[in-house]
């Protein structure tokens, strides 16, 4: 996943439990230990983690990342203007008037030496370019998805995809959004059995939570799988040469 084994064993060990959502997790703003304050990250962190929250235009990623980082976030937003209006699907949003024109970072702070990066994306697809580089030196993806317009997903899951970065699907309960069974959305999406899929609510940092454990076990197990396989190479290559150095000798 284009992470080293270090940090991957940290995250490991920083993951809360899924029956403990909140086991691990600093409430926003809390201060790290052996940091003076909120802010700075603390003397002992040796090991960072860049996850991307990733959907379609005004599915609420501004607000989930806002929702987990325990500092500050940094917001790129901007007034929405008449022009863009004409290049942007406005339906289901009629009360938003500001937009994501970066990016949107924030941090999460699991142990005494391991972070989350967060970096939400830009939801236009005319910053799809803008965002495939953001995917550089990521591990992982967390797509927040609408059930009003769930065919938006398929471009951004499209992207992925192609990029070869594993992601898990969160639906983002909307007030107004109607609910479907998971196995339907599932279908809908046309999700690998192993995809994780959930309902989250990205203004509840609890919800959210829930959320970011589901891609965190993904990519944990992911990890191990490919982990095995190739143990497994490399054994079946060792034995391979050891028939061959054995068939030489007698030769």
């Amino acid at each position: 996943m284009g992470s080293a084994p270090a940090s991957e064993a940290a995250l490991s060990a920083g993951t809360p439990s899924a029956g403990s959502p909140s086991a691990g997790i600093p409430s926003a703003g809390a201060s790290s230990s052996g940091a003076s304050d909120g802010v700075y990250l603390a003397s002992g962190v040796q090991t960072a983690v860049k996850l991307l929250i990733v959907g379609h235009f005004a599915v609420g990623k501004t607000t989930f990342v806002g929702a987990l980082s325990e500092i500050r976030p940094l917001r790129t937003e901007e007034v929405m203007t008449q022009a863009g209006a004409l290049v942007d699907d406005l339906a289901g949003t009629k009360d938003k008037t500001t937009t994501t024109v970066a990016l949107d970072f924030g941090r999460l702070t699991l142990n005494d030496s391991l972070v989350l990066y967060l970096f939400g994306t830009p939801g236009q697809q005319r910053f799809t370019e803008l965002w495939q580089d953001m995917t550089r030196g990521a591990l992982g993806a967390l797509v927040l998805a609408d059930t009003r317009r769930l065919g938006q997903s398929f471009d951004v899951m499209g992207v992925l995809e192609e990029l070869g970065l594993p992601y898990a699907v969160a639906l983002n309960d909307f007030d107004d959004a109607p609910e479907h069974d998971l196995g339907e959305v599932r279908e809908a999406l046309d999700l690998l059995p192993e995809t994780p899929l959930v309902r989250c609510d990205a203004r509840d940092r609890i919800s959210s939570t829930h959320a970011l454990i589901a891609l965190v076990e993904y990519l944990l197990t992911r990890n191990a799988g490919s982990a095995d396989s190739s143990a497994d190479d490399s054994a079946d290559d060792s034995a391979g040469d050891g028939a061959g150095d054995s068939e030489l000798e007698h030769a």
